[in-house]
């Protein structure tokens, strides 16, 4: 397909894998912040075709898998509730809350329905007006200006029966965080592509000057990704730390201005705990009080309940960057997309999901180190 396939020509990769490996003069350690890029790279094979001294690791890029037990467990209580039509992106139905997930709320009898957009859930809301309609809004940048729209047409439509249930989380708290930890071992950065085509890059060229850390933003395609980890390796090598845009069909330095307004209109930042990370100062999104009457946290107040990960599950660790999903002595063993321990199993974007669907029947060998 044109404008696709030259994105994944072998003979370009091949060009770009040598150039690393001709330029590479030392051991790197490169993290993308992406889901999709995470599934691109596995997917690819890069770890076993870029030299030995650059080390792909994989951040905390998949807003399912970062959203917190606690999140999931509201979700669920909700959810069960007889007067509630539950509604939800489909990759959330079965993250695993403390006790349950969504998917056995729905056997259990809860009204939980699977939509695309929230522009659905809006619909559901207008033709159930009995009901009352909750929207489970999950995302990073790239899903909040749809979720702030919706709150501006239902406010419009005059609906008093939608509401949202958000967790909704900001990339780049999320890296200063990581990159200040006294585990980090991440020298190089691939920044999200839909993130900063909605929001821009300054924010990274602020982390890149704090940190002395070079970040590039990168597509999703093979190329993309390549070209990226070129860019990584050249400003390491003669040790630059400065932000540059790979993904220039896409990506401005502004980013979306109109969607960041929107956004703006509904929301304000937050403090919000992450999955595996802990409480990040700053680093989420929550309803504007202007837009109170559609949260589902004010007009369904739930006590909160400590909630606890599973002991076997290394999730943490895994979107730190600190391992890898083959370093898990669950994986592919007692977890499993079908019986999942930790939200990256779930999500389509989740690295444990990625290395099971590609990984899972490798040996040893750098596909596991």
């Amino acid at each position: 397909m044109k404008y696709v396939d030259e994105y994944r020509d072998p003979e370009i990769v091949r060009k770009l894998a040598e150039a690393i490996a001709h330029r590479v003069t030392r051991d790197w350690v490169l993290m993308e912040i992406c889901g999709g890029q995470t599934h691109t790279i596995v997917r690819s094979g890069f770890d076993q075709m870029l030299p030995p001294e650059v080390h792909l690791v994989h951040g905390p890029g998949c807003p399912v898998c970062v959203t917190p037990l606690e999140i999931i467990d509201k979700a669920t209580e909700l959810a069960a509730r007889p007067d509630v039509i539950f509604v939800s992106y489909g990759d959330l139905v079965r993250v695993p809350g403390s006790t349950t997930d969504l998917l056995h709320a729905k056997a259990g009898g809860g009204d939980i329905r699977i939509v695309y957009s929230p522009a659905e859930a809006l619909q559901l809301a207008r033709s159930h007006p009995r009901k009352q309609v909750i929207f489970f809004a999950v995302g990073f940048e790239t899903t909040a200006p749809a979720h702030a729209l919706a709150l501006q047409q239902a406010r419009r439509l005059g609906l008093r029966n939608f509401f949202m249930l958000v967790s909704h989380m900001l990339v780049p708290p999320a890296i200063r965080a990581l990159f200040q930890s006294a585990q980090n071992r991440v020298q190089g950065l691939i920044a999200p592509g839909h993130v900063c085509t909605v929001a821009g890059y300054t924010a990274y060229e602020e982390l890149a000057g704090d940190l002395r850390v070079p970040v590039v933003v990168a597509g999703f395609e093979p190329t993309d990704l390549l070209e990226a980890i070129g860019m990584l390796v050249l400003q390491l090598e003669e040790g630059r730390a400065q932000v540059e845009n790979q993904y220039v069909r896409s990506v401005t330095r502004a980013g979306n201005l109109h969607a960041q307004l929107a956004v703006d209109e509904v929301f304000e930042v937050c403090d919000r705990k992450w999955r595996g990370l802990g409480v990040i100062p700053q680093s989420g999104l929550r309803i504007r009080d202007r837009y109170g009457e559609f949260d589902a946290e004010t007009a369904f107040p739930l006590e909160e309940r400590a909630a606890h990960e599973v002991a076997e599950c290394i999730s943490g660790q895994i979107l730190t960057g600190q391992k890898k999903p083959s370093d898990c002595p669950a994986f592919a063993v007692a977890c499993t997309p079908l019986h999942p321990l930790g939200a990256p199993m779930v999500s389509a974007e989740g690295a444990c999901s990625a290395y099971y669907e590609y990984r899972r029947h490798a040996g040893s060998g750098r596909a596991n180190a």
